[in-house]
């Protein structure tokens, strides 16, 4: 695989190529996670994120609410028959707390996220969109909790939701299989984030870097995914094992290849809003900010009672668990202006 094609009288970079056609062969996926071009790679994708949203860093306030889960998926630490996770629920007035206090420092957007937890019924849920949008209604609600009905969504829709996350994973259907217990498919999970761009929603999808059976061709299957859904967000992050699951041995994925696809991503989905998530910042001190200077635009504090933070526990030593939301904010600020970037008080909306 060469680095230039001969085009015109000259040459252009794969990179180049990339980004003009915001699209990319299997060929030149293999190319760039071979580390080829990395540097060049990361100044491009740089390059289109400021030309769009400058040098701004988008904060969400993460609320992990539930930790209860009906499923059972083999990398994740909540999973239904995980016997040593230490379960909880949060009442509808802490996670109000969790609003009020990420309100006063600034957050205009807060993410409900959970397992996909039967106690929350589509009125729960609704009920406590409301209380939210009511109380804050100059803030963005985004909800990730997980697979539901087309009637679910356009119900939380009607009460006030958003926005939308709900990572695909895998957009191979051999790679689904090997994550995933039998109840689960890939056709749903895709008819799901459909469903959700139809009826209105921001909507988010990603998957897990270096998860275990992954390969180029898998990758490229995401990456197509992407190009054909066009989501408002695509949140990836390193697969890292927990030490309860069937994949407590396998290997983690990695930073560079996390933030090669992160470029990657800026080029062909040059909009979208792209996190440097906090599995990155776990595997590497400086994960964030490798990821905010490879395209990525969106962090994402968590918000959630210190007491419960360490029991969401999807994979191991996850950082930032005994922070209080006040010291994580500001350490993030510190650490995002130093890398040139200023972190807004703002929705942070798609454009």
């Amino acid at each position: 695989m060469l680095a230039v094609y001969f085009l015109w009288g000259g040459f252009i970079s794969v990179i180049d190529e990339i980004e003009a056609k915001k699209n990319i062969t299997l060929e030149q996926l293999q190319y760039l996670l071979e580390g080829n071009e990395a540097d060049y790679l990361k100044e491009r994708a740089l390059a289109v994120r400021r030309g769009i949203y400058g040098n701004e860093v988008f904060i969400r306030g993460l609320i992990e609410f539930t930790n209860y889960c009906r499923n059972n998926c083999y990398y994740c630490g909540i999973r239904r028959d995980n016997q040593n996770a230490d379960r909880y629920r949060l009442s509808d007035e802490e996670i109000m707390d969790c609003c009020t206090e990420g309100y006063r420092l600034g957050f205009r957007t807060f993410v409900l996220q959970g397992g996909e937890d039967g106690f929350y019924s589509d009125e729960k849920i609704c009920h406590l969109i409301k209380a939210i949008k009511g109380q804050f209604p100059d803030c963005a609600l985004t909800l990730s909790i997980g697979e539901k009905s087309r009637e679910s969504y356009e119900a939380f829709y009607k009460a006030g939701a958003d926005r939308y996350l709900l990572r695909h994973e895998t957009a191979n259907e051999v790679h689904y299989r090997s994550l995933h217990p039998k109840n689960l498919s890939l056709r749903n999970r895709k008819e799901c984030l459909r469903n959700l761009k139809d009826i209105g929603y921001q909507v988010g999808a990603g998957f897990m870097v270096g998860s275990p059976g992954q390969t180029t061709k898998t990758l490229y299957d995401d990456l197509q995914f992407l190009r054909e859904l066009n989501p408002h967000m695509v949140g990836i992050g390193p697969f890292i094992p927990q030490h309860d699951t069937p994949f407590a041995n396998k290997k983690a994925g990695t930073v560079d290849m996390t933030v090669t696809l992160l470029s990657i991503i800026r080029l062909l989905l040059p909009r979208v809003l792209l996190p440097a998530t906090t599995a990155l910042g776990t595997i590497d001190p400086m994960g964030r900010e490798k990821g905010l200077m490879a395209g990525a635009n969106v962090v994402m504090p968590n918000l959630s009672p210190k007491r419960v933070r360490e029991k969401y526990a999807l994979y191991d030593k996850k950082i930032c668990t005994g922070e209080e939301a006040a010291e994580c904010i500001e350490c993030l600020k510190n650490r995002v202006n130093k890398i040139g970037c200023s972190i807004v008080c703002d929705r942070g909306d798609y454009r």
